[in-house]
């Protein structure tokens, strides 16, 4: 161009705007690189690198037979790509919601947001929207007929939901898992360190189509699933009890029941239920104290299922025998230069030897014992028995229960304790002491997990049982049980739970619960608690009933003894245990002189 034909004031125009052109494009490289260089770089990797964790599937949790009671099955998080999504993709949006029983609207709106604001480290940020989710824990079947669309932008990645196949059976046994794969109670959080797994993960890089750069190839490690736990508990068993407990709650309407069975030798728990209860496939619907374990969390007066301790204790002490007697009838004794009011009996007993004391559930033959061996005898036998500290169980929060020392004990309290008051505990507690005595005097601690094994069947880790200690002697374990198996005869409290060619040993308890600070008429704890066969004992069972509504008192015995009864035949047949060579109470006599 000859300049002769341009005008110096265009001429200077032009070239001040390329100028600003060149600054401002200088300017922004400057602010793109400098100032905004690290935050695009990121969100640039964000978009590029692609990282995903690959769960690992869960361990089973099996019965002593091999029943499954929990597992896990795959279901898929389907979502889409909004950045892959292509113009022909749109018009097959409906088909995706009909089969995700979703709104089409929904989906088109998911389909079409390709921007999102986030909070990044410098404050909110844009991003490109790489995922969006269409729809959570899809089964199998659903997600194969989403990707039979082949819309390339919808695409699922599988992940694992667990899932309890019988329901509220054994629900607080096996605890759940919630919906952040974390666990909660029972079983899935005690063993969750072999349950668990290993997690894997995969990473790789692809450009804006979502094409893999070959320079990049993914970087994968396998997950490597759960171990396998087998438990104790045998699902028939478990079953009938839950059976027995829904007729009980039919029946009384108690505001809980506990029940607990176990082996004499082993102190395997082969089932343990609770009501409430709840079902851990949907726990979230569930009031928080249907959750609890009740056998293990709650604590009450044990009443006279406590007098195996004073009772056990005098023998063991060489303080008396079955033929000693006392004078059941007088209302207060001298003791320490002290004279102490003894508590009431429902009525006029007498005289009465320590056999009667155990077979008529004397309160104040069970003080007598009681003052006999003295302030600290008896709460050391009581600590023996398990009472005051936890049992050993592994699942949830185990209470210890209120066993008070020596030096907290008021002027009642040595003749209170030795009949179930003045002390609490939980129904394993209660369980477990009265299982010392079926188990010639040593207390086993309570075992729910028999072995850790792996998908080929082997055994990776094997639970043994375990003695906590000797409680009493074998000969004193002897001479009770047959005391406990005359309760369980027309003349005892427990009549109810008497089984024909099979002799039977145990003790009910009724208590009053305090209410208001004050001890109730109207509301009680029934329980019974006893074991069989006599001559050589297989299983204890445990039933506690909480605040049964009926006519009256509601016993022990009524309540709960049958209850024992019907669990036991059906523990006869499903284990087939054989009926005892001749009476035990025809032995008893023998025993005895």
């Amino acid at each position: 161009m000859n300049r002769a034909y341009v005008s110096g004031i265009r001429f200077a125009f032009l070239t001040v705007v390329i100028f600003a052109c060149f600054v401002v494009l200088l300017g922004r490289l400057v602010h793109l690189h400098l100032v905004e260089g690290e935050k695009l770089a990121r969100i640039v990797e964000q978009n590029r690198e692609r990282f995903q964790e690959i769960k690992a599937r869960r361990g089973n949790i099996v019965d002593r037979r091999g029943n499954l009671l929990a597992s896990t099955q795959a279901v898929y998080e389907i979502g889409v790509d909004p950045e892959s999504v292509q113009p022909e993709d749109m018009v097959r949006a409906p088909e995706v919601a009909s089969l995700l029983g979703l709104d089409p609207q929904e989906v088109w709106d998911k389909f079409e947001q390709r921007l999102r604001t986030v909070n990044g480290p410098n404050g909110p940020e844009i991003r490109n929207v790489r995922w969006a989710e269409l729809a959570d824990s899809v089964d199998e079947q659903t997600y194969d007929a989403v990707m039979a669309l082949k819309i390339k932008a919808v695409y699922g990645n599988r992940k694992y939901e667990r899932l309890y196949p019988s329901e509220t059976l054994a629900a607080h046994v096996l605890g759940f898992v919630n919906k952040e794969d974390s666990p909660v109670s029972g079983i899935e959080r005690f063993c969750d360190f072999y349950l668990a797994g290993q997690d894997g993960w995969r990473k790789s890089e692809k450009d804006g189509r979502r094409h893999e750069l070959s320079q990049f190839s993914s970087r994968e490690v396998e997950p490597r699933a759960g171990l396998n736990v087998e438990l104790t508990l045998d699902l028939n068993i478990q079953h009938k009890v839950e059976q027995e407990i829904a007729k009980v709650v039919e029946q009384y309407k108690p505001k809980g029941v506990a029940v607990i069975v176990s082996e004499v030798a082993t102190g395997q728990v082969l089932a343990m239920a609770n009501y409430p209860t709840f079902n851990p496939n949907t726990f979230w619907s569930t009031p928080v104290d249907n959750l609890r374990n009740r056998a293990v969390c709650d604590i009450y007066e044990p009443g006279s299922t406590f007098k195996i301790v004073a009772s056990s204790a005098a023998l063991n002490e060489d303080l008396v025998t079955p033929e000693s007697m006392y004078d059941c009838s007088k209302p207060t004794v001298e003791y320490r230069g002290r004279t102490l009011r003894l508590p009431s009996d429902s009525h006029a007993l007498g005289e009465l030897s320590v056999s009667d004391i155990v077979i008529k559930s004397s309160n104040r033959g069970a003080a007598l014992l009681g003052l006999e061996l003295g302030e600290d005898r008896l709460y050391d036998y009581a600590q023996r028995f398990g009472f005051g500290s936890p049992t050993g169980f592994p699942l949830d929060l185990e209470e210890n229960g209120i066993l008070h020392p020596v030096k907290k004990w008021d002027g009642l309290t040595i003749t209170r304790l030795p009949m179930g008051h003045a002390v609490s505990a939980t129904p394993m507690q209660v369980h477990f002491a009265m299982s010392a005595i079926a188990n010639g005097g040593v207390l086993m601690k309570p075992q729910i997990v028999r072995e850790v094994f792996d998908e080929n069947g082997n055994t990776i880790v094997q639970f043994s049982p375990d003695a906590r200690t000797r409680v009493v002697s074998s000969y004193t374990a002897t001479q009770l049980t047959n005391m406990l198996a005359k309760v369980v005869s027309k003349e005892g409290t427990a009549k109810d739970a008497a089984i024909e060619d099979y002799g039977v040993a145990g003790k009910t308890g009724t208590t009053q619960k305090i209410v208001d600070g004050r001890y109730s008429s109207q509301h009680h704890v029934g329980s019974f608690v006893g074991f069989f066969p006599q001559s050589s004992p297989r299983l204890v069972i445990t039933v506690v009933v909480d605040d049964p509504q009926l006519r009256g008192v509601g016993y022990g015995g009524v309540v709960a003894a049958p209850v024992f009864r019907n669990i036991a035949e059906h523990c006869i047949q499903h284990l087939g245990i054989p009926p005892e060579p001749e009476s035990p109470l025809m032995a008893l006599s023998e025993d005895l002189r």
